[in-house]
Protein backbone atom coordinates (compact mmCIF):
# COMPACT_ATOMS: atom_id res chain seq x y z
CA UNK A 1 0.00 0.00 0.00
CA UNK A 2 3.05 2.82 0.72
CA UNK A 3 4.35 1.90 -2.82
CA UNK A 4 0.81 2.39 -4.21
CA UNK A 5 0.07 5.46 -2.26
CA UNK A 6 3.42 7.23 -2.94
CA UNK A 7 2.81 6.37 -7.19
CA UNK A 8 -0.49 7.95 -6.11
CA UNK A 9 0.75 11.22 -4.84
CA UNK A 10 3.57 11.61 -7.06
CA UNK A 11 1.13 10.88 -10.47
CA UNK A 12 -1.49 13.73 -8.49
CA UNK A 13 1.83 16.41 -8.21
CA UNK A 14 2.55 15.85 -11.50
CA UNK A 15 -0.56 16.38 -12.76
CA UNK A 16 -1.05 19.35 -10.81
CA UNK A 17 2.15 20.98 -10.31
CA UNK A 18 2.58 21.92 -14.11
CA UNK A 19 -0.46 24.61 -13.28
CA UNK A 20 0.86 25.89 -9.98
CA UNK A 21 4.70 25.60 -10.77
CA UNK A 22 5.41 29.29 -12.19
CA UNK A 23 3.30 30.92 -9.12
CA UNK A 24 4.89 28.76 -6.54
CA UNK A 25 8.38 30.01 -8.01
CA UNK A 26 7.83 33.49 -8.14
CA UNK A 27 6.68 32.89 -4.12
CA UNK A 28 9.82 30.95 -3.35
CA UNK A 29 11.90 32.91 -4.53
CA UNK A 30 10.11 36.57 -3.72
CA UNK A 31 10.32 34.71 -0.07
CA UNK A 32 14.15 33.59 -0.26
CA UNK A 33 16.21 35.39 2.34
CA UNK A 34 19.02 36.64 0.23
CA UNK A 35 16.28 38.49 -1.83
CA UNK A 36 14.42 40.13 0.70
CA UNK A 37 17.29 41.32 2.71
CA UNK A 38 18.19 42.49 -0.68
CA UNK A 39 15.29 43.75 -1.47
CA UNK A 40 14.74 41.66 -4.43
CA UNK A 41 11.24 41.38 -6.03
CA UNK A 42 10.92 38.95 -9.14
CA UNK A 43 7.81 41.20 -10.74
CA UNK A 44 7.54 38.72 -13.61
CA UNK A 45 8.34 34.89 -14.60
CA UNK A 46 7.93 32.44 -17.10
CA UNK A 47 9.84 29.43 -17.21
CA UNK A 48 7.66 28.16 -20.44
CA UNK A 49 8.25 31.15 -22.13
CA UNK A 50 11.97 32.16 -21.17
CA UNK A 51 11.20 35.58 -19.76
CA UNK A 52 11.99 37.03 -16.17
CA UNK A 53 11.47 40.63 -15.04
CA UNK A 54 13.04 41.29 -11.13
CA UNK A 55 13.27 44.76 -9.29
CA UNK A 56 15.29 45.71 -6.75
CA UNK A 57 14.22 49.28 -5.19
CA UNK A 58 17.31 51.25 -3.03
CA UNK A 59 16.63 50.91 0.64
CA UNK A 60 18.96 50.79 3.86
CA UNK A 61 19.78 47.22 3.27
CA UNK A 62 21.48 47.20 -0.16
CA UNK A 63 22.75 50.67 -0.09
CA UNK A 64 26.63 50.95 -0.03
CA UNK A 65 28.83 53.80 1.08
CA UNK A 66 28.23 56.30 -1.63
CA UNK A 67 24.32 55.92 -1.72
CA UNK A 68 23.59 53.44 -4.16
CA UNK A 69 22.81 49.77 -4.93
CA UNK A 70 25.93 47.19 -3.39
CA UNK A 71 27.00 45.84 -6.81
CA UNK A 72 26.41 41.96 -5.20
CA UNK A 73 22.81 43.16 -4.87
CA UNK A 74 22.31 44.42 -8.59
CA UNK A 75 24.13 41.06 -9.51
CA UNK A 76 22.04 38.70 -7.12
CA UNK A 77 18.71 40.09 -8.67
CA UNK A 78 19.72 38.62 -12.31
CA UNK A 79 21.90 35.87 -11.21
CA UNK A 80 19.91 32.45 -11.12
CA UNK A 81 17.36 33.15 -14.03
CA UNK A 82 19.69 32.37 -17.31
CA UNK A 83 20.30 28.69 -15.86
CA UNK A 84 16.67 28.40 -14.77
CA UNK A 85 15.35 29.17 -17.81
CA UNK A 86 17.31 27.16 -19.86
CA UNK A 87 17.51 24.41 -17.95
CA UNK A 88 13.61 23.93 -17.20
CA UNK A 89 13.21 24.96 -21.50
CA UNK A 90 16.09 22.52 -22.77
CA UNK A 91 14.48 19.65 -20.02
CA UNK A 92 16.29 16.65 -18.32
CA UNK A 93 18.26 15.80 -20.92
CA UNK A 94 20.95 18.62 -20.82
CA UNK A 95 23.20 19.51 -18.10
CA UNK A 96 23.25 23.68 -17.24
CA UNK A 97 25.82 24.97 -15.34
CA UNK A 98 26.77 29.00 -14.93
CA UNK A 99 30.44 29.60 -16.23
CA UNK A 100 31.29 32.79 -15.75
CA UNK A 101 30.16 36.17 -15.03
CA UNK A 102 30.90 40.04 -14.91
CA UNK A 103 29.04 43.21 -14.32
CA UNK A 104 29.91 46.55 -15.32
CA UNK A 105 28.82 49.40 -13.03
CA UNK A 106 27.55 52.75 -14.16
CA UNK A 107 25.80 53.65 -10.85
CA UNK A 108 22.34 54.47 -9.75
CA UNK A 109 19.98 55.75 -6.83
CA UNK A 110 16.93 54.80 -7.29
CA UNK A 111 14.42 51.68 -8.16
CA UNK A 112 16.31 48.91 -10.83
CA UNK A 113 15.05 46.82 -12.97
CA UNK A 114 16.46 43.27 -14.96
CA UNK A 115 14.42 41.80 -17.74
CA UNK A 116 15.91 38.21 -19.21
CA UNK A 117 14.36 36.61 -22.57
CA UNK A 118 15.56 33.66 -24.20
CA UNK A 119 13.87 33.18 -27.28
CA UNK A 120 12.98 29.97 -28.74
CA UNK A 121 15.24 30.52 -31.54
CA UNK A 122 18.27 30.35 -28.98
CA UNK A 123 16.84 26.71 -27.68
CA UNK A 124 17.18 25.37 -31.25
CA UNK A 125 20.51 27.20 -31.48
CA UNK A 126 21.32 25.38 -28.69
CA UNK A 127 20.12 21.97 -29.14
CA UNK A 128 21.57 22.28 -32.69
CA UNK A 129 25.30 22.54 -31.38
CA UNK A 130 25.05 19.94 -28.77
CA UNK A 131 23.58 17.35 -30.95
CA UNK A 132 26.96 16.03 -31.19
CA UNK A 133 27.64 15.94 -27.45
CA UNK A 134 30.06 18.74 -27.72
CA UNK A 135 29.80 21.23 -24.71
CA UNK A 136 28.04 24.82 -25.55
CA UNK A 137 29.22 28.36 -24.10
CA UNK A 138 26.28 31.18 -24.84
CA UNK A 139 26.71 34.02 -23.14
CA UNK A 140 23.76 36.26 -22.17
CA UNK A 141 23.94 40.10 -21.12
CA UNK A 142 21.28 41.98 -19.39
CA UNK A 143 21.06 45.81 -18.80
CA UNK A 144 19.94 47.02 -15.30
CA UNK A 145 18.25 49.65 -15.84
CA UNK A 146 16.32 52.57 -13.37
CA UNK A 147 12.90 53.97 -13.66
CA UNK A 148 14.14 56.00 -16.95
CA UNK A 149 15.53 53.43 -18.38
CA UNK A 150 19.15 54.56 -17.63
CA UNK A 151 21.54 52.17 -17.28
CA UNK A 152 22.63 50.93 -14.10
CA UNK A 153 24.50 48.10 -14.81
CA UNK A 154 25.41 45.59 -17.38
CA UNK A 155 25.60 41.61 -16.53
CA UNK A 156 27.20 38.90 -18.90
CA UNK A 157 27.04 35.54 -18.16
CA UNK A 158 28.96 32.56 -19.65
CA UNK A 159 26.25 29.18 -19.45
CA UNK A 160 28.12 25.81 -20.12
CA UNK A 161 25.02 23.18 -21.67
CA UNK A 162 25.57 19.86 -23.06
CA UNK A 163 23.31 17.13 -23.55
CA UNK A 164 23.23 14.62 -20.49
CA UNK A 165 24.85 11.47 -20.97
CA UNK A 166 28.07 13.12 -22.62
CA UNK A 167 28.73 15.37 -19.58
CA UNK A 168 30.87 14.77 -16.44
CA UNK A 169 27.71 16.52 -14.44
CA UNK A 170 25.28 13.26 -15.50
CA UNK A 171 24.27 13.36 -11.67
CA UNK A 172 23.57 17.12 -11.43
CA UNK A 173 20.01 17.54 -10.41
CA UNK A 174 17.80 19.57 -12.45
CA UNK A 175 15.76 21.66 -9.13
CA UNK A 176 12.72 22.49 -11.52
CA UNK A 177 11.88 18.68 -12.52
CA UNK A 178 11.86 18.18 -8.40
CA UNK A 179 10.56 21.39 -7.60
CA UNK A 180 7.27 20.21 -5.80
CA UNK A 181 9.29 17.62 -3.71
CA UNK A 182 11.34 20.08 -1.95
Amino acid sequence: LPTNLETLKRRAKQSIMPLLTPHLLKLRLNTYAPYIGAGIKIDHISLDQGLCVVSMGLNTLNKNIVGTQFGGSLYSMVDPFYMLMLMHQLGSNYVVWDKSSHIDFVAGNSKVTARMKIPSSEIITIQDLAKEGEAVFREYKVDIVDEQQKLIATVTKTLYIRLRKYSKSKEQVNRIDTFDAQ
